[in-house]
């Protein structure tokens, strides 16, 4: 990220999307850090103001001096109400945000993962849009959940001409059995915490138990890693991440 010139006043508002990885504080890159360090103020997102979210918690653990502000977010995820209530508080953290960009501050909002992948922060910028401000939009990438697994599990992702599905479980299996239907097809599956039963049950089905492996709160003391044939009946956590090599290789990659 090129210096900004706050000395001569030379100052444009920048909202800037920072990854900070699933849970580590070690996985911050260089970059993250840098950033956090040069921003004006730094946000993030949690469901009650008076506890830190997941995002905040990591940038602290890495930089206990960091001020950081909360933007209260809505994760309701059921039916047509949940969609509305998550819009609203996209709508209301982006008004606490206007103050400061209109005050040409360069704001880093840090996020879980990586800002371009399953994040709050495009609907933030999209909100900001809606509200009036298309200011300077940047993003810093993350170190992703399924890449943190994957070195969890000494599993590879893929090799030679392979490919890879990323999908969620959110509103069932149905995205996971269509990923399923190429075996030389890598899947990563996000979000799949209430339905991972039924991951487990449809790899089982179509013969991609072995070499499966799932993580729940990766980077945490209280992380969960394991074959996926091990959950059972579950249950596990919304964030729970499920990594499945391609057939034929599935064992030797682990």
């Amino acid at each position: 990220m090129a210096d900004r010139e706050a000395s001569t006043g030379d100052k444009t508002a920048l909202l800037t999307g920072i990854g900070v990885g699933p849970g580590d504080p070690g996985l911050l890159t260089l970059a993250a850090l840098d950033a956090l360090r040069r921003a004006d103020r730094v946000v993030a997102p949690t469901t009650d103001t008076d506890v830190p979210g997941r995002a905040e918690s990591i940038v602290t653990a890495a930089l206990p001096d960091l001020a950081v502000d909360r933007l209260l977010f809505d994760m309701s995820r059921d039916g047509a109400g949940g969609e509305v209530a998550r819009k609203a508080s996209h709508l209301a953290a982006a008004a606490r945000l206007l103050p400061w960009l209109s005050s040409d501050e360069h704001v880093a909002f840090v996020t879980l993962g990586d800002p371009n992948i399953y994040s709050t922060f495009p609907s933030l910028v999209h909100a900001l849009g809606d509200l009036g401000w298309h200011g300077t939009v940047a993003t810093v990438p993350g170190i992703t959940a399924f890449q943190a697994l994957a070195a969890e599990t000494g599993t590879v992702l893929l090799d030679g001409t392979e490919s890879l599905s990323l999908v969620t479980a959110l509103d069932g299996v149905d995205h996971v059995a269509d990923a399923l239907e190429d075996p030389e097809r890598a899947i990563v599956i996000y979000k799949g915490g209430r339905h991972i039963a039924a991951v487990a049950q449809l790899l089982a089905e179509r013969g991609r138990l072995g070499g499966a492996v799932f993580g729940e709160r990766l980077g945490l003391d209280d992380q969960r890693v394991g074959s996926i044939d091990e959950v059972g009946d579950g249950p596990a956590s919304y964030l729970v991440t499920v990594v499945v090599p391609p057939t034929g290789r599935s064992e030797s990659g682990r």
